[in-house]
């Protein structure tokens, strides 16, 4: 089956067969194609391929073919015609940016966004004269009015991290275009199995394989999709020279991912639905944010243009840091890391990890306060996490 087979498949069966093309050998599972560099029939095979006249493999940075089953698997999911692989999800951001933006040109970003994207921006794409602009993800004249002659792409995440804010993409899309701007649209939190942005207008796709593409918290990779022209000449130009390029094993790890994405989204949604609602009732619990509540500001909008909710849930309790932090540490069962989009269910302080090297500016800009705790609801028992949460949860007192 190859990329250009996906309009006749459901999204389950591209997620298992997608890409694959098997080798003489005729195996059932993807190969790991282990090897740094490939050889030439000829000194002329090696200058044609060399010189981009003749397909064909010529060294790991930039051509492999487990890479490439990733590549083109993910492609047909999102509904892209290309897909670059990276070394991360913050590697797939910057391949994004420096392969496609020069110096004097201009970002306009959602002020929600990982920190660690706050800090590419704000601190090192300044050094090469690239500009960005921070505005409220769901404040679309604060989008148009921020954008410059020199603006070339609108970056946003939705939903947001961690306050699972959602945007309407078609929207910004339109916006974006009649300005001659892309949109680029972090998919990280829902996956293609819940979100195709492509699909409604957006022009390029980033991701962080490490979450969800992967399940369970393995490997670090990350990917850029779009079309053949920007993603497939431009990109894929600044990673075959600058390298941050994503290693074969990784790639067959993400490749096995895939094929239970949409299982595993299915079931993160069930859970996170099940915390939420759970979590509105405690008393310690000052504020929930997931877009499957009634309640969330953009529920109507993600029941639009999502066919899930995702598994992140974020909660303010009663209080402040140390009422947050004594939830964190009487847990039992959760986890305490910064990771999300694991079998294994996590738990993060967002203000003092995730969005802690930023300046407290940023973090009341992105709505990060001292008391908000982000939930990645993993693949247990509701109820044994509803147990830990009510453990963590009884150590603070307080009511609303």
């Amino acid at each position: 089956m190859s990329d250009y087979d996906f309009e006749d498949y459901g999204l389950a069966t591209v997620a298992v067969r997608g890409g694959q093309v098997r080798t003489n050998e005729q195996e059932q599972s993807e190969p790991i194609f282990a090897t740094s560099s490939f050889t030439f029939n000829s000194a002329a095979e090696a200058a044609a391929r060399f010189a981009g006249e003749e397909e064909g493999n010529i060294y790991s940075r930039f051509t492999n073919p487990t890479v490439r089953v990733f590549e083109q698997r993910l492609a047909a999911l999102e509904g892209g015609e290309s897909c670059v692989a990276t070394s991360s999800g913050m590697a797939a951001i910057l391949s994004t940016f420096l392969g496609l933006l020069r110096s004097g040109e201009h970002i306009v970003a959602s002020s929600g966004v990982f920190g660690a994207t706050v800090s590419l921006c704000s601190n090192i794409l300044p050094r090469y004269n690239i500009q960005t602009s921070f505005v409220p993800l769901t404040d679309y004249d604060a989008w148009e009015a921020a954008i410059r002659p020199e603006t070339r792409i609108l970056y946003l995440e939705t939903p947001s991290n961690p306050l699972t804010e959602i945007a309407d993409v078609a929207r910004i899309a339109e916006l974006a275009h009649a300005h001659g701007c892309l949109l680029v649209v972090d998919n990280c939190f829902c996956s293609p199995a819940l979100q195709r942005p492509l699909a409604l207008g957006a022009d390029l796709v980033v991701h962080s394989a490490t979450k969800y593409l992967d399940g369970q918290g393995r490997c670090i990779g990350g990917a850029v999709v779009g079309d053949k022209e920007r993603v497939g000449k431009e990109i894929f130009g600044f990673l075959r020279t600058a390298g941050p390029s994503m290693s074969p094993f990784n790639a067959w790890v993400f490749v096995k991912g895939l094929e239970t994405l949409s299982l595993r989204m299915k079931a993160h949604c069930a859970g996170a639905q099940t915390i939420a609602q759970w979590l509105v009732e405690q008393p310690q619990v000052g504020k929930v944010y997931y877009p499957g509540l009634a309640s969330h500001p953009q529920h109507e909008l993600a029941g639009r243009q999502q066919t899930g909710y995702g598994g992140i849930v974020s909660f303010e309790v009663v209080g402040g840091r140390e009422q947050a932090w004594q939830v964190i540490d009487n847990l039992r069962l959760i986890s305490i890391t910064a990771n999300l989009g694991d079998a294994k269910s996590t738990i993060t302080h967002p203000a003092t990890t995730t969005h802690g090297r930023i300046s407290a500016e940023q973090r009341a800009a992105g709505g990060i306060k001292d008391n908000l705790i982000r939930l990645s609801i993993g693949l247990e028992d509701a109820a044994d996490l509803q147990a830990d949460l009510a453990a963590g949860l009884a150590a603070i007192s307080g009511t609303r």
